[in-house]
């Protein structure tokens, strides 16, 4: 099976339809399938429902989709960074589920491994577990938290051989891949495709069985907040 596409919009044929839900990776502007969202954008695919942990900012990762209004939804553990989600969001132009960062990992991990729900303690007591089912174990309160289970996931990685084995690159591998997991089908874009049989298999970390398309592009790898300080006079 042909898994290696020529660029983004490619990778993306026949995938995209109105009103899918999209299970991205990334942390911040770290790890992000900035070539896949911008592809996205130019679809003009709408009413989106996004599962990742942050937007991006207002002029990269999904913060490109926040602008032209393809996001009808976002299932995120963070939006302090992207002024235009806020607003939306205040607005009440955009629905938002809030969700502690670990539990929207393990989300996406239950999601992957076909867990359809599962109790965490996490939240209990606070505005994430309303309307939530609760059930005690050993006289501790938990909270049912459901399995995400994605239509398409995007993720950046930073190598992959011809049959989608994966390398992530230190913090980029944060979200990645429990969201690769979680997709229907997964499409990921990497810096280096190499050889197959020419990464050491004890340094994979996510198989190739979870990959369905991959791509090779440039990446701007921007720095979400740049912090300097002033040189020291000689």
């Amino acid at each position: 099976m042909k898994k290696v596409y020529a660029n983004a919009t490619e990778a993306l044929d026949g995938l995209l339809h109105d009103g899918m839900l999209v299970a991205a990776g990334g942390f911040g502007l770290c790890g992000i399938p900035e070539l896949l969202l911008q592809a996205i954008k130019e679809a003009g695919t709408q009413n989106l429902t996004f599962a990742s942990n942050n937007a991006g900012v207002d002029d990269f990762g999904i913060g490109i989709l926040l602008q032209t209004k393809q996001v009808k939804k976002m299932i995120s553990s963070y939006v302090g960074e992207n002024a235009e989600f806020m607003r939306q969001y205040l607005s009440e132009e955009l629905e938002l589920e809030f969700n502690p960062q670990g539990t929207l990992a393990e989300r996406m991990r239950a999601g992957g491994a076909g867990i359809p729900g599962f109790y965490t303690k996490t939240g209990v007591g606070t505005v994430i577990a309303e309307g939530k089912e609760h059930k005690d174990f050993n006289g501790e309160t938990y909270i049912l938290e459901e399995g995400i289970f994605a239509d398409l996931a995007i993720v950046k990685a930073w190598k992959a051989d011809e049959t989608g084995n994966l390398v992530f690159r230190k913090t980029a591998r944060n979200f990645n891949a429990p969201a690769a997991t979680c997709g229907k089908i997964c499409v990921v874009e990497v810096e280096e495709i190499v050889p197959t049989g020419s990464l050491d298999p004890d340094s994979i970390h996510l198989p190739g069985i979870y990959v369905h398309r991959i791509i090779q592009g440039d990446h701007e790898k921007r720095i979400e907040q740049r912090t300097t300080r002033k040189r020291e006079e000689a």
